[in-house]
């Protein structure tokens, strides 16, 4: 069974940096994309940043483009989220899933197996 472990969040000031990371167990990671997805309270999971699985392809949401960088080690099965200069609309918890875009859509491929998340607090 796969299990997703996040960390490396925390509480940062505006224009502050954070760097999570997402060990991922039970499974091979290179054989996945992976991606990143943020849940703000009141609102749906949605996809944050993805990377394709060599690495050499990924996706932002609009709202962190040029901010957050995604990268992975498959040799530790661990992806990671660069976070910089964040803001308070940022704040929210932080979680990591295989993915699959279809009609250019990012899917959880591990949909059953959400880790605890890490949470990212902003405050302005």
């Amino acid at each position: 069974q796969v299990q997703l472990v996040e960390s490396g969040g925390g509480l940062v000031q505006t224009g502050g940096f954070l760097r999570l990371s997402c060990a991922v167990s039970g499974r091979t990671l290179s054989t996945y994309a992976m991606g990143w997805f943020h849940q703000a309270p009141g609102k749906e999971r949605e996809v944050v940043a993805t990377i394709s699985q060599s690495g050499d392809s990924t996706y932002y949401a609009d709202s962190v483009k040029g901010r957050f960088t995604i990268s992975r080690d498959n040799a530790k099965n661990t992806v990671y989220l660069q976070m910089n200069s964040l803001k308070p609309e940022d704040t929210a918890v932080y979680y990591c899933n295989a993915v699959q875009e279809i009609n250019s859509y990012y899917y959880a491929i591990w949909s059953n197996s959400w880790g605890q998340g890490t949470q990212v607090t902003v405050s302005s």
